[in-house]
């Protein structure tokens, strides 16, 4: 028998292990966070399938999302990440994981972990009805909040794609397989 999939998953076949094994599962650890954050940053003007497809070159060439590492990229390693085919090399889109890596820390040190301080706005758990619960709106308080902080590319639109990406919310089809095993996982 045929999964059914939210619709998207099934637009190119390297959605569909994106699908059914990451997106919308809760994320709780640090360096995975981190590295969402900045990917769903990177995707703003692009597609997510773009990022998606350069995701594993991302990692090696970010140094796997290591916030201490990437706090001390100098002018010689930015520029050969510009020179990077294998990342979108975009001067604004580079700069902002440097920068995004010294605000992390910083509330890494505040909260004791990313993951308390992101979870927060959504009361610790996923919002299974993102509707009813006003997911935009804590995308938008998510968003504030970040840049007030000095974390670039973390628009409201970005800071939602974020939530569903890392299982802050869970927007699966209601016909989607996925949707009643994560639902039933966050019980």
């Amino acid at each position: 028998m045929e999964k059914v999939r939210c619709q998207w998953a099934q637009s190119n076949e390297l959605f569909i292990p994106y699908h059914d094994e990451e997106w919308g599962v809760p994320v709780h650890d640090d360096r995975h966070l981190f590295e969402m954050l900045n990917l769903e940053g990177a995707q703003a003007g692009l597609s997510w399938l773009t990022i998606l497809k350069k995701r594993e070159h991302y990692r090696a060439a970010f140094d796997y999302f290591d916030a201490e590492k990437i706090i001390h990229y100098d002018d010689a390693k930015k520029e050969a990440l510009l020179k990077d085919e294998g990342i979108v090399r975009n001067r604004l889109k580079v700069n902002a994981v440097i920068e995004n890596a010294r605000a992390f820390l910083a509330v890494q040190r505040e909260f004791g972990s990313f993951d308390t301080y992101i979870w927060q706005f959504v009361g610790g758990k996923p919002l299974s009805d993102a509707k009813k619960q006003n997911a935009v709106a804590k995308s938008e308080l998510m968003s504030k909040d970040l840049k007030k902080r000095g974390f670039k590319f973390v628009g409201a639109t970005i800071c939602y794609a974020f939530m569903q990406a890392v299982g802050m919310v869970n927007d699966h089809t209601p016909d989607c397989f996925r949707a009643s095993i994560i639902a039933l996982q966050n019980a």
